[in-house]
């Protein structure tokens, strides 16, 4: 079951507007350094990479460790200058990529 990522951002903007980007993707993520009822370690499982871009364009990069809770939180400012779509991408340590997409109006 693919996780759906909770985004919270205006939907419109003025030109030149600081606006506030939340982000949350739930996710296990599992350490690596933990042992399972069986006694073997659990096998390390994050996101390991954030990137936000708008208008293909880059906003904000995050590359995250082993010490990230579970269901990775963030919170980031982007000034807007033009209408158009900020994509979210998330990347986990298997190569699984979950990604969104939310449009935001500028006048």
């Amino acid at each position: 079951m693919a996780a759906t990522p909770r985004l919270k951002l205006p939907r419109e903007a003025k030109k030149g507007d600081i606006i506030e980007i939340k982000t949350l993707l739930p996710h296990p993520m599992e350490s690596g350094q933990r042992k399972g009822k069986d006694g073997k370690v659990i096998p390390r499982k994050i996101i390991n990479k954030f990137v936000c871009t708008f208008n293909d364009k880059p906003v904000f990069t995050a590359g995250l460790e082993p010490a990230v809770a579970a269901n990775p939180y963030l919170e980031f400012f982007a000034k807007v200058e033009e209408s158009g779509t900020f994509k979210f991408t998330w990347t986990d340590d298997d190569g699984t990529v979950t990604t969104a997409e939310q449009k935001i109006i500028v006048t």
